[in-house]
């Protein structure tokens, strides 16, 4: 199903490949930009029907994927299971395109208007960035999540997958493909690098000679770290996931309990799981020993302080850096804080701005935790695994945006627009 792959031998060549696909994007671009609202959906739906129908071809060339994978011996279990797809999977991806296909164009829609003194009327107006860089690591996913996002909100898009999920993505795209081909759109608004050579990524942080507009980086930390150092276009910063959730004195147990254990191991190689478990002193004696031990019983490895350690003797001693660590793992760092304070000043010297939660019944509580906590995703009384595009009801997203600029939380079309002012006048002058 999937394209042949076209041969790269040595750099040049590649520098050929990569220069003649940002050149397509470009143009691919300027079509998008324009194309209506109508036209956009019928490629989705295309899109959508045809993920269904080639659910068992993107299966296989998963499977070899992830075959691949595992004879490695260097895969984790939490990285075999953001590789693999499911046939659950796989139509959650075309659920998802239905979704955004049904959200609201953001192309276009004027989001403030006013008159000045003069007369002119001045319209804010949200527009595409143009060509967005997609670089992403093991979740094939992504391709369609990107593609589609990109495509609602105008914009081309080039994806690098990761080498591991090669095949995979190759069979996800064609799927794409076949979408912009059904309603007359180019094929390369939506492009996938057909290579595994890495000297690509760095290409594509050149910016291509100004063909990117913007990368998006969904990795770990040796890619995040990359693309801080070489990238020279805009990024939207997609970094870990050291995700907290505290457990305040007045909270209800059997809620706490359930937040928690679904937090850390409902998918513990998500970036929004739960890695770090931060209980008030005050609330220790009877909430500590509950939700340590059902962690453990769960399968989850405890690594924690004193007064953790001292609730079971299963519970290994955390180092310092567990408090700072994304494990994607069973594994979750639990500590003792002296109340919502003591949450707060933890999270602030440890955390990544992801994804943090307040267990609590105590309103005054909740509220300090939410307006303090500088976090792109905070939540009151529900897990951080709702840290994610698809349940903040975008369809998909491209990733959590986790600095601080443009976009922050989840990236959905809407946050892939920018701006710009229409002025309209009846010939006035500046004197």
């Amino acid at each position: 199903m999937a394209a042949p792959l076209k041969a790269v031998d040595g750099n040049a060549d590649l520098q050929a490949l990569m220069s003649d696909l940002a050149t397509r994007a470009r143009a691919a671009a300027r079509v998008l930009a324009l194309a209506p609202p109508e036209q956009k959906n019928r490629a989705l739906e295309a899109m959508e029907r045809a993920i269904r129908a080639n659910a068992a071809t993107i299966l296989a060339a998963n499977a070899e994927d992830v075959a691949e994978a595992r004879a490695s011996g260097n895969a984790t279990s939490s990285f075999i299971d953001r590789l693999t797809l499911t046939s659950a999977r796989v139509e959650s991806m075309a659920e998802g395109i239905g979704i955004v296909r049904g959200i609201a164009d953001p192309v276009g829609l004027v989001t403030e208007s006013w008159q000045r003194p003069n007369g002119m009327t001045i319209e804010r107006v949200r527009v595409p960035l143009g060509v967005v860089g997609v670089i992403f690591e093991s979740r094939p996913n992504v391709a369609a999540d990107a593609g589609v996002l990109c495509l609602k909100s105008g914009n081309a898009v080039i994806l690098r997958g990761g080498s591991d999920s090669f095949r995979s993505c190759r069979a996800i795209h064609e799927c794409l493909a076949q979408g912009l081909r059904e309603a007359g759109l180019p094929e390369a608004a939506i492009t996938l690098v057909p290579t595994r050579d890495r000297a690509a990524v760095g290409m594509m942080l050149s910016g291509l000679n100004g063909a990117i507009d913007v990368i998006v980086p969904r990795g770990g930390k040796s890619l995040v770290a990359r693309v801080e150092q070489e990238a020279r276009v805009p990024v939207f910063a997609h970094l870990e996931g050291v995700n907290h959730v505290y457990v305040d004195a007045s909270a209800d147990l059997a809620m706490a309990k359930s937040i928690v254990l679904n937090a850390k191991m409902r998918r513990t190689g998500v970036c929004g799981a739960a890695e770090t478990l931060l209980v008030d002193r005050a609330a220790a004696a009877t909430s500590l020993k509950p939700l340590v031990g059902m962690l453990i019983e769960a399968g989850c490895e405890v690594r924690g302080d004193d007064a953790v350690q001292k609730t079971d003797a299963r519970v290994k001693p955390a180092s310092e850096d567990d408090w700072d660590t994304e494990y994607l793992d069973a594994i979750i760092a639990a500590k003792v804080v002296d109340g919502v304070d003591g949450a707060i000043a933890h999270i602030q010297n440890h955390g990544s701005h992801h994804t943090d939660a307040i267990v609590s019944a105590d309103e005054t509580a909740a509220k300090k935790f939410l307006s303090e906590v500088d976090s792109a995703i905070v939540l009151h009384n529900a897990s951080t695994q709702f840290a994610d595009g698809g349940e903040f009801g975008f369809g998909a997203e491209i990733g959590i945006a986790t600095g601080r600029f443009h976009a922050r939380g989840p990236v959905g079309a809407e946050q892939l627009t920018s701006f710009k002012y229409r002025v309209h006048g009846t010939g006035q002058t500046r004197p």
